[in-house]
């Protein structure tokens, strides 16, 4: 026997469209393997002048008409940004209506918030889509690998900068050059510094942290470094050394101290991660029971995200009772985390240094000093000015350590022209 829910949308752009096409166009597909049918009653939309391919009878500008009707059960949120969509999702649920959302800022800064209101009037709070797209990450880190211990989480959770990335490395184009080209094609937005500066994947990675480590990691935590300093010269270089330039999100955890940072990362051209390429996503983890595995697939766009969101939809509608995290999440908890900001790897450096005896064993000796060992070097032909350019590959050391020995190599020795680090 079918069953019939009734459910309201919460602004409907391109992924609320998605899913409009999805639960319209692929409905008797969903009801054979679910037994559901969904009945978009409302949809809140900015203007009623916007053509849409959408019933002009569920259109409204009021979001009263979405989240007060007493027969909408689940409420989809496609506004995207913290607010509205903070202040809209928490009325939602204290009417005890459940929400699935993929929106990755709102949800990131006030999980412990919009939880308690979940909590309290019992209504369920479903976000697989707000990490990752269409990669069911969430499900798996909630569910799946619930028998494991997650040591690291290595993740490529941003479509836009691994594009740049790509074709930078395919082409030895320019990031300005490629940035233009990915927003002439729409995939990256005409401001696109949430992607670039590496924010969009610090909120995404902040939730995935919290779930892994069974413990609260907010988003103040997340050391973030983007992509707009990066040049064609370093991703040259680090080819020539067998490695691969990615933005990666990082979190590693020992004991209470986890450390998580997202920046650009040299990883080994082996490296299951090194190989995705252009607007995918993929996360990499080591779990004590399951070992090393990896998720790969569309992080974004309209029908990717719409997959998400219906299948959280299905598994809302179907859910006896409705689950939450386990871990304490609050804003301070009793037992917090702590955050590690002195993570150690190893690291990449170029300097255009002088171009006379004793520069190099000056270098060598300034990182010594400071308890960092080169693990590779190559020096380059030899520039206009008496310089030649220098390319380091560190062994392992702290994040501390090495910016001080950065600071203490003068221009009189060598200029620090770019520091990357390196994941294994």
């Amino acid at each position: 026997m079918e069953k019939t829910v009734k459910i309201g949308f919460l602004g409907c752009g391109n992924v609320g469209g998605g899913v409009w096409r999805l639960l319209s166009g692929f409905s008797r597909e969903i009801a054979h393997r679910t037994g559901l049918r969904f009945d978009v009653r409302r949809v809140l939309v900015r203007s009623l002048d916007k053509h849409r391919d959408l019933p002009a009878g569920v259109l409204t500008t009021r979001v009263e008409d979405v989240i007060d009707d007493p027969e909408i059960s689940i409420v989809l949120e496609f506004l995207g940004g913290e607010e509205p969509a903070h202040q809209y999702i928490t009325a939602a649920l204290e009417r005890g209506k459940t929400v699935v959302t993929a929106n990755k800022v709102a949800f990131a800064l006030h999980w412990h918030e919009l939880q308690k209101a979940a909590k309290a009037s019992g209504a369920g709070l479903y976000y697989e889509a707000a990490v990752c797209g269409a990669i069911p990450i969430i499900h798996t880190l909630e569910e799946s690998l619930q028998a494991n211990r997650i040591h690291y989480i290595y993740g490529i959770v941003n479509g836009t900068t691994n594009y740049i990335l790509t074709r930078m490395s395919k082409e030895g184009a320019e990031y300005a050059d490629v940035l233009k080209d990915a927003q002439r094609l729409g995939l990256a937005e005409p401001d696109p510094s949430s992607d670039v500066e590496g924010l969009d994947a610090a909120y995404k990675l902040s939730i995935l942290a919290s779930l892994a480590f069974h413990g609260r990691v907010p988003f103040e935590n997340v050391y973030v470094e983007g992509i707009t300093q990066v040049q064609a010269e370093d991703i040259r270089c680090g080819q020539e050394l067998g490695y691969t330039l990615k933005l990666l999100a990082i979190a590693k955890r020992d004991g209470l101290k986890v450390e998580t940072r997202v920046h650009p990362t040299f990883i080994k051209n082996d490296h299951p991660l090194a190989n995705i390429s252009g607007a995918f996503n993929a996360v990499f983890l080591n779990g004590h029971a399951c070992g090393d595995m990896m998720f790969m697939g569309r992080g974004a766009g309209d029908l990717p995200t719409a997959s998400a969101i219906v299948s959280d939809l299905v598994r809302a509608a179907s859910a006896q009772k409705h689950l939450y995290p386990t871990f304490e999440n609050e804003l301070n908890p009793t037992v917090a985390l702590q955050n590690n900001t002195d993570w150690r790897c190893a690291f990449y450096s170029r300097m255009l240094a002088q171009d006379r005896p004793g520069v190099l064993s000056r270098i060598a000796q300034t990182f010594a000093d400071h308890g960092v060992s080169i693990a590779a070097m190559q020096q380059k032909g030899a520039r206009a000015g008496g310089h030649v350019t220098l390319v380091f590959i560190t062994h392992e050391a702290s994040e501390q350590a090495m910016q001080q020995a950065i600071l203490e190599i003068t221009p009189d020795v060598a200029t620090v022209e770019s520091l990357l680090r390196v994941e294994d």
